[in-house]
């Protein structure tokens, strides 16, 4: 059994949720300061999705308070852009899995952040429901 499958066995369901949220505000705490006050990890199929809640430091919160939204969402983003290899490598190291691509989002009002994550394959026992080429999701 290789590595990657040790690892998966060794975390799975609420086990392996709990461990990326866990290291995902480990990495903010590290590097901003101090992580989210709350986090959720969803895992649906080859999706991963990270819900962080109260996370603006309070320098953010006061540029905030003074009208720069604008500009607090653009310091996340490129954040976001330095850290992605760091939260990618998290996810692969935890799911066995390759990250094919990496998504993320913060939102001002309520204070939430999603990182998401598409894999290359899927995670057992977390399904989902696929429409392929010729279907249309109406039905007609």
């Amino acid at each position: 059994m290789s590595q990657s499958d040790e690892q998966e066995q060794a975390l799975s369901g609420g086990r392996l949720l709990s461990e990326i949220s866990t290291r995902i505000v480990a990495l903010l705490r590290e590097n901003y300061g101090r992580g989210p006050m709350r986090a959720k990890t969803y895992v649906l199929d080859d999706l991963v999705v990270c819900v962080l809640r109260d996370g603006f430091i309070p320098i953010e919160e006061t540029m905030m308070q003074s009208g720069k939204e604008d500009q607090v969402l653009e310091m996340r983003r490129d954040f976001q852009k330095m850290m992605g290899l760091r939260y990618k490598e998290v996810v692969e190291e935890l799911t066995g899995r390759k990250v094919a691509a990496f998504l993320s989002q913060a939102h001002i009002e309520p204070d939430i952040t999603l990182e998401i994550f598409l894999l290359e394959t899927p995670l057992e026992g977390f399904g989902a429901v696929e429409l392929t080429e010729g279907e249309r999701v109406d039905g007609a």
